[in-house]
């Protein structure tokens, strides 16, 4: 029986207001609060309010019979919770209907996958928490930002316990496969594929409204007739698109949710269902894996990430944004307007906004004049970022117990829930360590000479005899013949055979001494 599975996105970036140079040290709230404000509003009262109190109806109407499922990123919640209540009012009511599922994806709608697995994981874990605690669902299936997947990122999905992930089902990856089947991960076959049909999907989502388009006007039966003609055993189709595409990027005017009502009861009469996609997934099994080596997307006719990362303005911006001595302090601090400018900061619509491809980008740039116009801009602010996040902690974080310390805060944090009292505890010796590490050149970089760094500042601090300490815990960590030079100062107030094999035992009883 051909199954739909209909799955909408809903997401809106915090809008950035305009940086100079000159603000950087200065001026560290970066958000143009009129624009985000007018922005979520107007998205409420033209689409997002219709669009879900039609489908609210729907389920009421065909006992159940239509089914849906929401992802929606954190920073969209926080708009969301400040600007749109209501709108959580209309997604509780769904949710209590039992015909609506929540999906999981990174709480800032950013590029974290691409980055590294420890602030991906922490991110979906965060969203994933906010769901359960909003709607009392703890998400089952996952998708990422703009769609983005690829074998590694399906092994991690994998590795945090979701069933199944949505990917577009580009031609490049499919080959002569259709995506109206499930498959599995190529790097863990516990993760299942459900596949997103472009074409019919972007037949609602964008030709809607296109007079000039072949099949204009699309009417729910025509649109229900072409799911019906897919080969038989072609069973599951996977409709994604925005939930913004009903009612602002398809008018209220052009019946597209007219259109959608239509839906329910034309599909009963043809044999064809909704599904959540966990339902999906619970009576299809894979039928075989899908590889995907390189990153795809649901952006542009290319399908990949071109549009995000393409150019090098995008990349010198993601690079710097993604440090991993940046994200490492990050993880490992609980800075209440750091974590959040943070996730602002990583939105994919600020790359967006950057790209230079011929991709009908128009004047949906915000407030950019054009792409250097956004990276100019986004670069200033990011400057001051990276400066508060360089001031938390010290500049040095080569030493290896530093970064385990860094890892096993965020860690506890997140994972653990341990007491607020030993996470100050690490704190304390995190800064303990970097504080040290000013003062201690030697304890920062093992490699350097103890020859070099050892002896001159002992000689500026104190005569020979309070040097001795100094020197002392440096023959732990260097061969017995570089320790030499600091044995033949004592060697004047002692016998040169006494102090020679000093040395190196007497290192470490000298605190007992005094």
């Amino acid at each position: 029986m051909k199954t739909i599975c209909l799955y909408f996105e809903i997401h809106q970036p915090i809008h950035l207001k305009r940086y100079r140079f000159f603000d950087i040290g200065t001026d560290h709230y970066y958000y143009d609060d009129y624009e985000n404000e007018r922005v979520i509003n107007e998205l409420f009262e033209k689409s997002y309010k219709p669009a879900l109190q039609t489908m609210l109806d729907m389920i009421e109407e065909n006992g159940k019979a239509f089914k849906v499922a929401f992802s929606i990123s954190g920073v969209s919640l926080e708009l969301i919770e400040q600007y749109a209540p209501e709108m959580l009012e209309l997604l509780g009511r769904l949710a209590a209907t039992g015909c609506v599922e929540f999906l999981a994806e990174p709480y800032s709608h950013g590029l974290s996958s691409l980055a590294g697995p420890e602030n991906f994981v922490a991110e979906t874990k965060r969203q994933a928490k906010k769901i359960k605690q909003l709607f009392g669902q703890s998400p089952k299936v996952f998708r990422n930002s703009s769609l983005i997947y690829d074998d590694e990122i399906g092994a991690i999905v994998a590795d945090m316990g979701f069933k199944g992930v949505m990917v577009e089902g580009a031609k490049h990856i499919l080959g002569w496969k259709s995506p109206h089947y499930i498959y599995s991960c190529a790097q863990d076959s516990r993760l299942s594929l459900i596949l997103r049909d472009y074409k019919l999907s972007d037949d609602i989502g964008l030709r809607f409204n296109d007079a000039s388009w072949s099949e204009y006007p699309l009417m729910a039966d025509k649109w229900l007739s072409w799911v019906a003609a897919l080969p038989e055993g072609e069973n599951v189709v996977g409709i994604m698109m925005e939930l913004a595409a009903l009612g602002y990027y398809q008018p209220l005017g052009s019946h597209i949710l007219d259109f959608l009502r239509a839906l329910p009861m034309l599909a009963k009469d043809m044999g064809i269902q909704f599904a959540t996609p966990s339902e999906v997934l619970a009576k299809n099994k894979p039928v075989s894996p899908l590889e995907v080596t390189y990153p795809v997307s649901w952006n542009d006719e290319e399908r990949d990430t071109s549009s995000l990362l393409g150019n090098g303005m995008q990349r010198e911006a993601f690079n710097k944004l993604y440090d991993e001595n940046i994200v490492g302090r990050i993880l490992a601090c609980r800075d209440r307007r750091i974590q959040q400018d943070w996730d602002r900061l990583q939105a994919t619509d600020n790359f967006r906004f950057m790209t230079t491809k011929n991709n009908g980008m128009g004047n949906n740039r915000g407030i950019y004049d054009n792409e250097y116009d956004a990276f100019t801009n986004y670069m200033n602010i990011l400057g001051d970022f990276l400066k508060r996040v360089k001031d938390m902690f010290s500049d040095s974080v080569e030493n290896d117990e530093l970064n385990s310390l860094y890892t096993q805060i965020a860690n506890m944090g997140e994972e653990l829930n341990v007491k607020d009292n030993e996470i100050s505890r690490l704190r304390a010796r995190l800064k303990k360590l970097g504080d040290a590490e000013e003062e201690e050149e030697v304890e920062a970089s093992p490699k350097s000479s103890p020859k070099g760094k050892d002896l001159k500042p002992a000689a500026k601090k104190a005569p020979a005899k309070k040097a001795e300490p100094k020197a002392k815990p440096a023959a732990k960590k260097a061969p017995a013949k570089k320790a030499e030079p600091k044995a033949k100062p004592a060697a004047k107030k002692a016998p040169a055979k006494k102090a020679e094999p000093k040395a190196k035992p007497a290192a470490k009883k000298a605190p007992a001494k005094k």
